[in-house]
């Protein structure tokens, strides 16, 4: 799904687990899960908080 976000010009992009789990791995303990999600969301929230990147292009 990056290659998607970099297509349509988004200038924040994180990566998550997958298509059916963005935002989790259901193959995990759910402790295990519940740290992953926190370590996905408080990436999304730092790029946020970056502000726009520009790119070279």
């Amino acid at each position: 799904m990056t290659a998607v976000a970099e297509a349509v010009g988004s200038n924040r992009i994180v990566q998550g687990q997958g298509i059916v789990n963005l935002l989790g791995d259901s193959d995990l303990p759910p402790e295990e899960e519940r740290e992953l999600r926190k370590q996905i969301v408080r990436k999304a929230l730092e790029a946020l908080a970056m502000g726009p990147v520009q790119s070279d292009s």
